[in-house]
């Protein structure tokens, strides 16, 4: 088999290599020691190429995949490529990895390391100057459809009641064998991860938001965007609304189930996911296959899913980087900030998001390292108001700078308020102070 140049296969990844190595440790935490080729396992941005969705290296085809162009003949050749350099992959497998769940580590090893650096922002920018990164994000989200549901074509004959029966049993069988239609319902689950896990992270990288791979938080973070997506933020997200009515009830049944835990390891994943697409067997719908219904709409509510929280966070990150750009005053700005997050006793998600980077910032544009604040457990409002009165000048920075922080997890609530009342109170008398008598 001739396969994409610098492709890797499954006799690239004995366990001895630079690859990272995932699994569970004996607290049945997941563990990862940093990809090699990633400096600490960060997805750095600079000079690398990207694939498409799926794809094991470099884009497939060395390029004629282009997301911006729909070409069914050259993307059913770059499935058939990958399809097959993954049954090298699956031909490694002992049945003990299926049905244990093993087999998700493997890939994550298989699927991230080579990829990860090679694919950046910086590349995306070249090949597509002048592109807005959504517009970018949709095309790679419609290849990807496209890809998953090629896949689902050739794989959809392997799905029967009689292979499905098979899968509990085959911890039992040899350890060399792994029957042939069962392989083939491997690589369909194979293809569809790797495929979903690249284009969440192909997302993650558009919209500049950095995953640092060595950490298990961030790969967790990964893992859980790509795949573990519940039906009530299907629905909630509204990605539903694109899926054809006859399929829906196909979808609830692939999206109901417990929620995955990251404490629970990996090989839990393993088992999740291939407990999913037990599914595909069955009548087809409107005539077409299970599996490229399947394929096709969770890959594409996958990248959209993927889109809304990575998104969302670039949208946090970029509020973040124009408040510490823009403000005068950067030793005030984490003090007002965190006096207006905490104003209603609580910290969402997107406000935690945002003094850490503001911080951050800070720390790195100004060269304001505040040990104090970062100490602090209880906001002080005393010590914030003789902050203020303390610095010169004029504050109607740091006021607009709090109202936009306020609005940065949504409706300002009565609570936020109360606090861009006193904080705005304060700044009046500052600037009324600053203003000169005259006689």
């Amino acid at each position: 088999m001739t396969r994409l140049e610098g492709q890797a296969s499954a006799h690239d990844v004995p366990s001895s290599s630079g690859l990272p190595r995932v699994g569970v440790d004996g607290t049945s935490r997941l563990t990862v020691e940093p990809l090699s080729g990633v400096s600490a396992g960060r997805a750095r941005w600079p000079g690398r190429k990207a694939p498409p969705p799926g794809s094991g290296q470099a884009d497939s085809a060395a390029g004629r995949a282009d997301p911006l162009v729909d070409d069914e003949s050259v993307d059913r050749q770059a499935v058939e490529q990958e399809f097959h350099e993954l049954r090298e992959f699956v031909a490694g497998l002992s049945p003990d990895d299926i049905t244990a769940g093993g087999w998700f580590a493997k890939l994550l090893a298989h699927a991230l390391n080579s990829y990860t650096t090679k694919v950046d922002w910086q590349y995306f920018q070249e090949k597509y100057k002048g592109v807005p990164a959504d517009a970018i994000v949709d095309q790679r989200i419609k290849m990807a459809a496209r890809y998953a549901a090629i896949e689902g074509g050739l794989s959809a004959g392997a799905y029967t009641a009689a292979v499905v029966a098979t899968i509990g049993s085959l911890g039992g069988a040899s350890p060399m064998t792994v029957p042939a239609a069962m392989a083939t319902v491997m690589v369909d689950i194979a293809f569809l991860t790797r495929l979903q896990l690249h284009l969440a992270y192909d997302i993650a990288v558009l919209y500049r938001v950095p995953l640092d791979l060595s950490d298990p938080d961030d790969l967790w973070k990964l893992i859980r965007v790509a795949f573990t997506i519940k039906g009530g933020e299907v629905v909630r997200e509204g990605v539903v609304k694109v899926v054809p009515a006859a399929i829906r009830p196909l979808l609830k049944r692939f999206y109901s189930g417990p929620v995955l835990a990251a404490a629970k390891g990996l090989p839990v994943v393993g088992k999740y996911l291939l407990q999913r697409n037990v599914i595909k067997v069955g009548i087809p719908v409107v005539g077409v296959p299970v599996a490229v219904l399947v394929n096709r709409y969770t890959t594409q509510i996958a990248g959209r899913h993927a889109r809304a929280v990575f998104r969302n966070e670039a949208r946090v990150i970029e509020l973040a980087e124009r408040l510490s750009e823009e403000t005068q005053h950067p030793r005030l700005l984490p003090w007002v900030a965190w006096f207006v997050i905490m104003a209603d006793g609580k910290i969402s998600d997107d406000e935690a998001l945002l003094i850490s980077t503001l911080v951050r910032l800070v720390r790195k544009r100004h060269q304001v390292l505040d040990e104090e604040f970062a100490l602090m457990i209880d906001v002080d409002p005393a010590e914030l108001w003789r902050r203020m009165e303390a610095t010169p000048g004029d504050l109607s920075d740091v006021a607009a700078a709090a109202e936009r922080v306020a609005t940065v997890d949504g409706e300002v609530n009565k609570f936020e308020r109360a606090a861009l009342s006193k904080i705005d109170d304060r700044c009046n008398a500052a600037r009324t102070c600053d203003v000169p008598s005259h006689p």
